[in-house]
């Protein structure tokens, strides 16, 4: 079978890319179920209709005015208007192009900001959806611009696809009409000729234009993520003092942005004087036709008048032909990013009508959990064990050898590979997630806070909570005289991920919010690890007096903050090597009492 070239293969795909992206942007034009839609659509659609009709009228009332003012022209008036009445027809005309046109947005704007909220909250809803390995892999900044530049896609496309392009041609066969019966075919064949060679020219150019339109939007892309990356690290930059190198790296994404946008200029340039040589060509071949009708006489000095205003009628939208076409062309591939992002499978689903999670005591299963998140490397391997209600139950254990997965996979960011994970019974795979992160409160290693208030921080963990609530909820985290002494109190913001707080205040933070949340399941996730020895001695006791009456599944690094705990599981590449007490573990001088051992040394040294 011959292969096509590669050139019109690309130009197959973005074409069948085009049609995907227009197939699932007309279910938010023509819904079902919600007719107020559908009647918009068609009455703007009638309201286009009607301003071309006039626009297309429009020059036959200029022609009469003309022929009415020349001397050598029949005193007779096309309606018996005279001149002045002509002239008001026109103007009225021209008015009422205008009106419809503006009715038009009118009448659709609400359609039109309907379908882009809709999709902006789709797509948004979706991100959240999807698991923690798509949002680990994917860099922030280049998604937000996908999301950015999707939506704005579906806007250009809907206005002006509907609004420009449609209405171009049926313009341009009205016309084509006009020019066929009131004159002849030799018009009309100069006209179409200029409108083909404008076609496509204009479409080889933009061709050609979009390729680099899509490194300029590659380049941006890049540079956009970096800049995110480097100001979301912004303390990172200054330990290392590598401002200089920060500002090196953006500028060199910048510099090839720079070159792709100076391309992108020089060729709109060639194209905007390509365009011009070809509709000034036709004007002139045209007119020069009309003058010499206009001079053997068998056509009038309005006659002129009027294959010259169609000539500019129709030059005007021409105009803005290759612009129209190359945002479309670049319209459908922003669309279709945002698309290929909506048809992202979330890795972890629901099943349907799956029930919510109902927790009578709190009772938490393992039960031979396995997992990997390459199929080379196992994380888990058939770990059991069982936390019972309202007991403390610690997981310890090196680097790498899993802890961290076990709190994600409790809270479902991730399904098991093998085995099960039940609370009080029922698998977390059988119900819904949105019940099962109700009922687990998390405190993280790092809490990341919202670029909002403290009040609305801590009410994030019930945001119907009072007043009297979140206050009561700071006092136990210890953090309310601090929030008190602040100039602003509950009203301070708190900065991009919570950088204006020291790192012991956004935990009592953390903890506050979690406390107003009340889970019945608590889980620690290495929650005093990143702080001082003081400060974590401080928040420790917060911490067990948090998990009084509930479930806690700890995991730590600091084996003396679970010295405590009702039991301690250690794990070490993936297994389960000891379970016990501390004093059990301490006894049996086994891998646990290691790193007990080690530990203790480590801070005697860090003490002297």
């Amino acid at each position: 079978m011959r292969r096509l070239p590669k050139t019109n293969r690309n130009l197959n795909n973005e074409q069948v890319q085009g049609m995907r992206v227009i197939r699932k942007v007309v279910p938010y034009l023509w819904p079902e179920g919600q007719p107020w839609v559908k009647q918009r659509v068609v009455l703007a659609m009638l309201a286009l209709f009607l301003a071309k009709l006039i626009a297309v009228g429009t020059p036959l009332l200029y022609k009469q005015a003309v022929d009415t003012l020349s001397p050598d022209q029949s005193a007779e008036t096309f309606l018996a208007l005279g001149a002045v009445g002509l002239t008001l027809a026109y103007g009225m005309a021209r008015l009422m192009n205008v009106g419809f046109q503006q009715l038009r947005d009118v009448i659709f704007a609400r359609v039109g900001q309907r379908a882009l909220r809709q999709l902006a909250l789709e797509t948004f809803t979706h991100i959240h959806r999807l698991s923690l390995r798509y949002h680990i892999t994917r860099k922030t900044g280049g998604l937000s611009r996908i999301i950015e530049r999707g939506v704005k896609g579906v806007e250009f496309l809907l206005r002006f696809m509907l609004f420009s392009m449609g209405p171009l041609v049926l313009e341009l066969l009205m016309i084509a009409a006009v020019l066929f019966f009131l004159f002849d075919v030799w018009y009309l064949a100069v006209v179409a000729a200029v409108i083909a060679g404008y076609v496509w020219f204009t479409f080889k150019v933009t061709e050609w234009r979009v390729k680099i339109r899509k490194v300029m939007n590659e380049q941006d892309t890049d540079a956009n993520q970096k800049a995110i990356d480097s100001l979301l690290n912004f303390e990172t930059v200054k330990y290392f003092g590598a401002e200089r190198m920060e500002a090196e790296r953006y500028d060199g994404a910048m510099a090839l942005y720079e070159n792709a946008a100076l391309r992108t200029s020089y060729s709109l340039a060639f194209l905007n004087f390509g365009q011009s040589v070809l509709i000034t060509g036709g004007l002139v071949a045209v007119m020069v036709m009309a003058a010499v009708g206009v001079q053997n006489g068998d056509l009038t000095v309005g006659d002129f008048v009027m294959v010259n205003a169609y000539m500019i009628q129709i030059t005007m939208p021409l105009n803005f032909l290759g612009t129209v076409y190359r945002e479309i062309r670049q319209a459908l591939i922003d669309m279709g990013d945002m698309f290929d992002l909506l048809e992202q499978p979330a890795e972890v689903k629901d099943k349907p009508d799956a029930p919510k999670l109902a927790v009578s005591g709190g009772e938490i299963v393992f039960d031979d959990v396995a997992f990997h998140y390459d199929a080379d490397r196992a994380i888990l391997k058939g770990i059991s064990f069982a936390a019972q209600p309202g007991e403390t139950v610690a997981i310890v254990g090196s680097s790498g050898s899993g802890k961290s997965t076990i709190g994600r996979l409790l809270f479902r960011f991730y399904d098991v590979t093998r085995g099960a994970i039940r609370i009080d019974g029922q698998d977390l795979r059988d119900i819904s997630q949105e019940s099962l992160h109700k009922e687990i409160g998390v405190v993280p290693q790092d809490t990341v806070l919202f670029n909002d208030t403290i009040r609305y921080n801590i009410a994030y963990g019930r945001p119907d909570a009072t007043e009297d609530e979140i206050i009561a909820v700071a006092k136990a985290a210890k953090i309310h005289e601090f929030i008190e002494g602040l100039p602003q109190g509950y009203e301070t913001t708190v900065g991009e991920r919570g950088l204006k707080l020291s790192g012991g205040e956004k935990q009592r933070v953390g903890i506050a919010r979690t406390l107003l949340k009340n889970p019945p399941i608590l889980l620690l996730d290495e929650a005093t690890s990143a702080l001082d020895t003081d400060t974590e001695r401080e928040i420790q006791a917060e911490l067990k007096a948090m998990g009084e009456g509930r479930t806690v599944l700890t995991i730590a690094h600091r084996l003396s903050t679970i010295a405590e705990a009702d039991r301690i599981i250690v794990l070490e590449a993936g297994e389960i090597v000891e379970t016990g007490s501390h004093e059990e573990l301490v006894a049996r001088s086994g891998r646990y009492a290691q790193l007990w051992h080690r530990q203790q040394a480590e801070e005697e040294t860090n003490a002297a």
